[in-house]
């Protein structure tokens, strides 16, 4: 048995990724076309990469399927309530750095606060008959988030797609989302709240505390460690 190390299969955060590695004197590859999810690894002996999404990448560290991983900080908290009790963070990549946040409608011009949107969803609710919608991918972050500010009065509805035209649209009158810039809430007259940073993310290295390790890798293990840390 190696050890497998997980990242994304495609796009600029596999690019990145690649990228961070050959620095580190480890070359990861596709061994196949763009369509197959295999590759392997060069520089080390006794690892294999595993292609997963990076939505999958979490599940998969946390059922220790596979022993290091890289993904986001806002897809391990979100799918992984106990993430610390599962995950070891091993290192920031620095890239793919986005915040998850809470933004309205620019317009809105006096709720600017998350106090402001307690008392929009509360006046909202009574002149609708039904509460503020906040359109999201991420239900758990951001329903715990509201509920330690003590806004009520909303309700989630689920935005697999782009969720910052869901306003636009009138699927939704608030969202919250991940954004680097935020040139494309701009875009779509949105507007971030001043205390409505929910997680500050980035693309990361992460070990599986569950993954069973055998003897003969445990070397291995802390060789690749001392290389990616170095």
């Amino acid at each position: 048995m190696s050890l497998k190390l997980g990242v994304p299969s495609k796009g600029r955060l596999m690019e990145k990724t690649f990228a961070w590695f050959d620095k580190r004197g480890i070359t990861l590859s596709r061994t196949g076309s763009d369509r197959e999810y295999a590759g392997r690894v060069d520089g080390i002996e006794g690892v294999s990469l595993v292609l997963l999404s990076a939505g999958e990448i979490p599940r998969e560290l946390a059922a220790g399927r596979i022993h290091l991983g890289v993904t986001g900080t806002d897809l391990v908290h979100e799918k992984l309530p106990l993430w610390d009790q599962q995950l070891e963070e091993v290192a920031p990549l620095g890239f793919g750095q986005a915040d998850l946040i809470i933004a309205v409608p620019a317009y809105w011009a006096d709720v600017d606060t998350l106090d402001d949107l307690d008392a929009a969803a509360a006046g909202f609710r009574a002149r609708h008959g039904h509460r503020l919608r906040i359109a999201t991918k991420y239900h758990r972050l951001v329903r715990e988030f509201l509920t330690a500010a003590g806004v009520a009065d909303y309700t989630l509805v689920d935005s697999q797609g782009a969720t910052e035209g869901t306003v636009k649209n009138e699927t939704a009158e608030a969202i919250a989302d991940i954004t680097s810039t935020g040139e494309t809430l701009r875009a779509n007259h949105l507007k971030i709240l001043s205390d409505g940073l929910i997680l500050r993310s980035q693309a990361t290295l992460w070990r599986s505390r569950t993954a069973p390790v055998e003897s003969r890798d445990k070397q291995v293990l802390e060789q690749l460690l001392d290389r990616l840390a170095g």
